[in-house]
């Protein structure tokens, strides 16, 4: 038996016309509205709203003239004296006849199954609070009392209260002192010596340049990489730096020979993030893979492999009490890790945007996390939200750091440069960086700070192949240098 075959164009013409036969019938029709519904809503609404003038005070019930104190309150003297033209047509008219007795609607229907106030709230309301309410059948209009309202509803009359927002500390501006040269690319990443003498840079001309603090000269130069150098870290332990790369790499320097001793591998795509444990030998490193990779400094085996990211972890900072890891992602979130199990502790989706940046406060058991929407912190270990920074960079932030004193720097794409109080997210210094001559305004961005030791200079790595030098304004008191006003949050 032969099986009649349709095709997809038969077929979906076919279905049309049998749903047009279906619905042709009430076609352009209103749906019904369900009574049972709508009166509920509208009950609903009414308690929402009238409930609270429902019970006029005991003065202005049907068929009583309101007592007053004093002839400057009276009810005559606060009407508006107005003639109406409706008014004046009904006096020349004669005396209006009785009007048909209309049906009452559903709404009035509702309105009057509203249940009643309770014995102590309807004298609460006698006794003369901030009311004004109307009723259809006496058409009496409540008058405004003399006495104070209680509980009062409008914002015009409740007095501000004073913002328990911390006030920012003052702040010396910062100012640049220095702009080093030496890179022939994006100069991508930074770490500082723990012993304050020296820093290095990794840039997108693949080499790694060590300077010195004090005077910004050029010590030497590291090659080695094959691609971008997107992370460096120092060991405060050992005499090992740590670099890693777009080129999957992530190389372990001797710098006592200043050579490679080691090599971690692993990674399926570019290396974009690094960090050190600050008291076990574990190296963390994030990448385009979107995994975190733990890595035993010593033996070069991978401890763990921690998933759970949905695109590039490009943030990763680490401490000594757990959580132990938090990684930031492309996918908008923020993970907190637990480095004995290998598994996530908590997740935090407070932003829209990839999270690039993050930094732990020194002392304080707090971090902060920044992506494009907004800069947010947090309080360990749970992971808490605490509040917003109280301004937007409106760019992306590509690197954040923060010192000792309470000073958060955040560079973003823009080149913009901000400083922040930490303590009450006020930012109380904006600065756009200038670029070398030669290089394009485009090529403003920053994209990697960092503080040295002591907190007192900040160093910043720049699109333009530059590395710039700050410091706080010695001279500058709060009278010269107010920075930007503070507003607390209403």
């Amino acid at each position: 038996m032969e099986v009649e075959t349709k095709t997809v164009k038969a077929v979906t013409l076919q279905s049309l016309k049998r749903t047009l036969d279906l619905f042709q019938g009430n076609y352009g029709q209103r749906l019904p509205i369900d009574e049972e519904s709508q009166r509920r809503n509208l009950k609903c609404k009414i308690n929402d709203e009238y409930a609270a003038v429902r019970d006029l005070p005991a003065d202005f019930q049907v068929g009583k003239r309101p007592t007053t104190t004093a002839p400057s309150t009276s009810t005559d003297s606060l009407l508006p004296k107005i003639a109406l033209p409706e008014a004046i047509a009904a006096l020349k008219s004669g005396p209006a006849k009785p009007a048909k007795e209309e049906k009452r609607s559903d709404i009035q229907r509702i309105i009057e199954d509203i249940p009643a106030k309770s014995d102590a709230a309807a004298s609460s309301s006698s006794d003369g609070g901030q009311i004004v309410a109307f009723q259809e059948q006496s058409k009496a209009l409540a008058t405004i009392n003399e006495k104070p309202s209680s509980n009062p509803t409008s914002a015009a009359v409740i007095k501000r209260m004073p913002s328990k927002w911390p006030r920012p500390d003052w702040h010396a501006p910062w100012k640049l002192y220095r702009v080093i040269s030496g890179h022939l690319g994006w100069v991508r990443s930074i770490a500082v010596d723990p012993s304050n003498e020296w820093f290095c840079t990794g840039s997108a001309d693949r080499t790694i340049k060590i300077w010195d603090l004090a005077s910004g000269q050029l010590k030497l130069t590291l090659t080695g990489h094959i691609e971008q150098v997107t992370g460096l870290a120092v060991s405060p332990r050992h005499p090992y730096m740590f670099s890693c790369g777009l080129d999957k790499m992530v190389k372990c320097w001797d710098l006592e020979y200043n050579k490679v001793i080691r090599h971690y591998h692993g990674h399926l795509s570019g290396v974009y993030s690094m960090a050190l444990h600050p008291t076990l030998d574990v190296l963390m490193t994030g990448g385009r893979d979107s995994v975190c990779r733990v890595w035993d400094m010593r033996s070069k085996t991978q401890a763990f492999c921690l998933t759970g990211h949905d695109n590039t972890v490009c943030s990763i900072i680490s401490q000594a009490a757990d959580p132990q890891v938090i990684t930031g992602s492309h996918d908008n979130t923020i993970r907190l890790w637990d480095l004995a199990t290998g598994k996530t502790m908590t997740t935090l989706t407070h932003h829209k945007k990839s999270v690039r940046a993050m930094c732990m406060h020194p002392k304080e058991f707090t971090f902060a996390s920044a992506s494009a929407d907004n800069i947010k912190k947090f309080v360990l270990p749970k992971g808490n939200f605490l509040h917003n920074m109280l301004s937007n960079q409106k760019t992306i932030i590509n690197s954040m750091s923060v010192n000792e004193d309470g000073i958060m720097a955040t560079g973003g794409d823009n080149g913009s440069l901000w400083f922040w109080d930490w303590k009450s997210g006020h930012c109380f210094q904006k600065e756009q960086v200038q670029v070398q001559p030669g290089s394009l305004e485009s090529e403003s961005g920053v994209l990697a700070t960092a503080f040295d030791v002591t907190g007192t200079r900040l160093i910043t790595c720049e699109a333009d192949k530059s590395i710039k030098m700050w410091k706080e304004n010695e001279d500058a008191t709060p009278e010269t240098h107010p920075g930007v006003p503070f507003r607390p949050p209403k």
